[in-house]
């Protein structure tokens, strides 16, 4: 089985970092195959960066899907681009926040998502309710951490990420936690232990699911929403592309 994981953002040591939580819980028979955006924001932190990462990650996923991938994950917590992603594969697309919802709501009657800077949280919330696991969910947090502090050890990030968790666990009564950014994936074990409560990550989830769907027989939906762009032409930068091709992006 082949998953396609792809980072919407430009940072390379980013992908590593997800890469690596994603092997780790991937099955023995499941290759992770890893790209970075070629295009786009070094960090995606709202709604301006989500817009000039979307070029670049339609570009990966359409590049994956013809070299015959079996599943592709979006590896932003704000689920960058997921829907256009679908009507472009037909492989199943796992975005790592929804995947993240997914997991708490069957572990926990209560969650809360401890993000990165405060300008997520809208973005965050909106995919809760879009998803209909706005109830579920007790709280989002902000800790106040940049995306690329998280790639920095000489940061204090994993100590204001901790703060926020219990400050949740404390005055939310969240009984599990998901960390609302790809580039916390390598702390949730330990922060698990830390805090006394299950603490998902959404990129592991997103592989178990992705393995579930490919081993079910289960591909996107081709009967309304997601179906295939229709032909036309496209303008700009962009003139040449034509789903599911690969744009011209010189």
């Amino acid at each position: 089985m082949r998953i396609h994981l792809v980072n919407p953002n430009t940072t390379r040591s980013m992908t590593d970092k997800i890469a690596a939580a994603a092997r780790a819980v991937a099955g023995p028979q499941t290759e992770i195959r890893a790209a970075t955006s070629a295009m786009g924001p070094a960090s995606i932190e709202g709604y301006y960066d989500d817009a000039l990462a979307l070029p670049g990650l339609l570009a990966a996923v359409a590049q994956a899907e013809a070299e015959g991938a079996d599943a592709h994950i979006v590896a932003c917590f704000d689920d960058t681009g997921v829907d256009a992603a679908r009507a472009l594969a037909r492989a199943p697309v796992i975005g790592i926040g929804e995947a993240g919802f997914h997991l708490a709501s069957l572990i926990a009657h209560r969650f809360a998502v401890v993000t990165t800077l405060s300008r997520s949280i809208p973005v965050i919330e909106g995919n809760l309710q879009r998803y209909g696991l706005d109830r579920r969910c007790c709280a989002v947090r902000a800790s106040d951490v940049a995306v690329l502090e998280l790639e920095d050890p000489l940061s204090d990030a994993r100590a204001r990420i901790s703060a926020e968790i219990g400050r949740a666990v404390r005055e939310d009564r969240a009984e599990a936690i998901v960390l609302g950014c790809a580039g916390m994936a390598d702390l949730a074990r330990a922060l698990a232990l830390e805090h006394g409560v299950p603490v998902v990550d959404g990129v592991a989830g997103a592989v178990t699911l992705a393995e579930g769907l490919v081993r079910a027989g289960l591909a996107t939906s081709k009967a309304g929403a997601y179906a295939p762009p229709r032909p036309k032409g496209y303008v700009g930068r962009l003139a040449d592309f034509a789903p599911p091709g690969l744009p011209k992006l010189d």
